[in-house]
Order: C-alpha cells, then sequence, then structure tokens
C-alpha cells in the first residue's frame, strides 16, 4: 500500500503469509511487537496480546525457550486475535516445539543455531507445515567467524550472515523467508538493510534492537525505521523498547499513519507548542485529549490550540479541533467555528464532536451548529485577546529593532 507523500516508491519483494497477515508484495506495512511475559503463563500472555493487537500490532511474537513455553503456545495459538511468531535461539528443538504448538511463524538467529542440519531440519518441517521463516540476525550476537572475518559487526558481516541462512534453507528448497538485519546502532542498522535490499527480494523486517527506554528509545528507532520506509526499503516493522510493549505497538502504527504508510486507525492529535498568547496551558489539556480518545478507533485528526488568534486558521486542516478563548474552548470542524464550550468541558466536547464526526461526517456535524453564533463568539474573543496582548505576544519585533540598531 501506498499513499501520496511517499518519498520514494516501495521496493518489490515476494509476498510471504503469516498466519493469514500478508507481508510483502503489495500488502500494507505490518506492525509487529512482542510479549515479555513468561508464556507458559497462558492467561498473563493472552492478555498481553489482545492489549497488543489493540494498540495496533499486526503480529505479536512470543519466547519459547522451553518445553513449558511450547506447551503454552499450544494454548495461546488458538485463542489470539493475530497470528503468533514464536521466538527461537539457542535449541532447534524448540522451533519444532513450536510448530507443534502451531504457530504462524518461526523467528530464527543464525548466530545462536550455527549447525546446518539443524537448521535445515527446522526449514524441512516449516516447509511441509507452510510456516514461514524470519531470518533474525542481530549485531549483538553475530556468529564469531563472520565478526572475526569482517572485523567486527559491519553491515557486509550482518547481510553475509543472512545469506549462509538462506543457503542452508535454498538446499531443502525453502524459501518462504522474511529477513532483518539489526543492531543498536542506527547508522549501522540503516546501513545493512539497505545493502540487504541489493541483493534480495525477501520481505524486510525493519528494527533498531535495543533502543532503550523512551524518549530516546522512540528517538533511536524512528531514525532508522523512518529513514528506510522514506527509501521505500521495508515489509514489516518493531520497535524495541525498555518499556511496556504497547508502547512498541503503538508507536509502530502512529509512525506508519505519519508517513501515509497505512491509513488512520485512532486519533492524530496535534498541538501548537504555545506562546505568550496562550490562555490555557496546551501541555496539559493536549494530555488530556490523548488520554480521553484512548486507543478509541476515531481515525481523525484532532487539534489542540492555545488560543482563538492563530488557532483555528493553523489547523483548518484537522478534522476537528480546541481554540482556547477567555474561560471557553472555541470547537472548529474543518475550520469552521461550531460551538463554544467552558474550558472545564473542552476535552470531553472534543471527544464527544468527533465521534458525532466518525458516525455522520464533518458535513452533518457542521450543518447541525450554530455557525454564526459561534463565529461571532469566536471573533470577540480574538479581537479582545488582540487588544489585550496584541499582535506580537512573543515581543519579536521589539527584538528584532533591537537588532537592528545594533547593526547601525
Amino acid at each position: 500500500m501506498q499513499f501520496a507523500g511517499t518519498a520514494a516508491p516501495r521496493r518489490k519483494t515476494r509476498q510471504v503469509n503469516v498466519g493469514g497477515v500478508l507481508v510483502g508484495g503489495d500488502a500494507p506495512i505490518t506492525v509487529q511487537s512482542m510479549t515479555i511475559t513468561k508464556t507458559a503463563d497462558v492467561d498473563g500472555t493472552l492478555q498481553q496480546i489482545y492489549a497488543l493487537a489493540a494498540a495496533g500490532a499486526d503480529i505479536v511474537r512470543c519466547t519459547c525457550n522451553e518445553i513449558e513455553a511450547a506447551e503454552g503456545l499450544a494454548h495461546i495459538v488458538a485463542r489470539s486475535p493475530v497470528p503468533i511468531v514464536a521466538d527461537i535461539h539457542h535449541q532447534y528443538k524448540m522451533a519444532l516445539a513450536a510448530l507443534d504448538a502451531g504457530v504462524a511463524c518461526l523467528r530464527l538467529n543464525p548466530g545462536n543455531i550455527r549447525n546446518p542440519e539443524h537448521i535445515k531440519t527446522v526449514a524441512r518441517e516449516s516447509k511441509d507445515r507452510s510456516v514461514p521463516i524470519r531470518i533474525g540476525v542481530n549485531a549483538g550476537s553475530l556468529d564469531k567467524e563472520l565478526y572475526e572475518k569482517h572485523g567486527g559487526a559491519t553491515p557486509e558481516a550482518l547481510v553475509e550472515s543472512a545469506h549462509l541462512e538462506m543457503r542452508y534453507f535454498d538446499e531443502v528448497d525453502f524459501h518462504d523467508v522474511k529477513i532483518s538485519v539489526k543492531a543498536s546502532n542506527v547508522p549501522l542498522m540503516i546501513e545493512s538493510y539497505r545493502q540487504l535490499a541489493e541483493v534480495t527480494d525477501a520481505p524486510l523486517h525493519l528494527g533498531v534492537t535495543e533502543a532503550g527506554p523512551p524518549p530516546a528509545g522512540l528517538i533511536k528507532g524512528t531514525a532508522g525505521i523512518a529513514t528506510l520506509l522514506a527509501e521505500g526499503i521495508g515489509d514489516t516493522i518493531r520497535f524495541s523498547l525498555t518499556a511496556d510493549p504497547v508502547e512498541e505497538a503503538r508507536a509502530g502504527r502512529q509512525l506508519l499513519e505519519s508517513m501515509g504508510l497505512r491509513e488512520r486507525k485512532n486519533v492524530d492529535l496535534i498541538a501548537c507548542p504555545s506562546c505568550g498568547r496562550a490562555e490555557i496551558d496546551v501541555y496539559k489539556v493536549a494530555n488530556e485529549a490523548l488520554a480521553a480518545f484512548g486507543d478509541r478507533e476515531i481515525p481523525l485528526q484532532v487539534a489542540v490550540m492555545g488560543c482563538v488568534v492563530n488557532g483555528p486558521g493553523e489547523a483548518r486542516d484537522a478534522d476537528i479541533g480546541i481554540a482556547a478563548g477567555r474561560n471557553k474552548g472555541h470547537l472548529f470542524v474543518k475550520g469552521v467555528n461550531v460551538a463554544v464550550v467552558p474550558e472545564a468541558e473542552m476535552v470531553d466536547a472534543l471527544v464527544e464532536w468527533a465521534e458525532y464526526i466518525v458516525e455522520h461526517g464533518a458535513d452533518a456535524a457542521i450543518a447541525k451548529a450554530d455557525v454564526a453564533v459561534a463565529t461571532r463568539e469566536a471573533e470577540r474573543d480574538r479581537a479582545a485577546l488582540l487588544d489585550d496582548k496584541g499582535d506580537d505576544a512573543n515581543h519579536s519585533e521589539q527584538k528584532i529593532d533591537l537588532i537592528r540598531k545594533r547593526d547601525t
């Protein structure tokens, strides 16, 4: 799926089917996350999977590091709202157990399972069951020989690791593969995926591994993932945060929506940075609005503006917004003033009108409003605010005069 405004055409890849969710080809770019519960805790793990799905995850990965985890997967897979990927590290038999449990995909780390016969055994079993495998190369667990050959975890080393794994798969005629070459270093991650995209048509799973806690982790993940997506590289993504995994799913979904790579599912809240003219605590109201909308599926752009002077004009392209006046909020839909509400009711009014727009449309919302009264009230508050604080609330003209005097 490609929307207007994307920087580069999306790279052509073959497609794999992960439990009914298509990855690659012309399928929408998908969002993934991973549970942090013990997989043997079936109810706890399912609770987290449902929370991840509600936050925008299309696919969820669970660890399968022991037989109890595999047994847990047997219960989880049938009850999960999204396809489950089993994360396998050192024990190839756990991959076989996960296949027996019915998972939709496996993730194998070439740096941890290096015996060619073990790798080919898993590939044969996966082929028989039509279960794809993600080759999950990680700079932090790169094969020792490749590390020494390339003088470290270089892009060339990560790409070669993926190719070696694919060679084993080719020997048993298994090609249902997607690949990741993750690193915690953003430039390394970006260059590794660029090189990989040049030599394979397999779908690519993007991520900056071990990015750390927000906000730094979000910045690193976004820097790496968004750069590649803008170049047309990437078919599925995961933010790796030291945080509640729901934050990963939410960040992934918001990133794709903001880049026009997925249709909007939840609210896109925009807000002014505030200034000397602001009549409210913009940060507080914006956060209250985010909390009020929560995970409601309201696919609108919602604006919170600090004053009625420039607010409606600056946010005229928003589906709905509110701008502060004197102890009241001026609600606008598509730039048209539709209502005036007490300041304490601003957030509630936003949610109420947004729900109405989703059900009936923006035109119907405008039609039901007394636009003349709302516009008159907004103009009155706008004039009063300009009279009180002036056109230049931040005194920029005064500063410019001072600068010019120094130049004379």
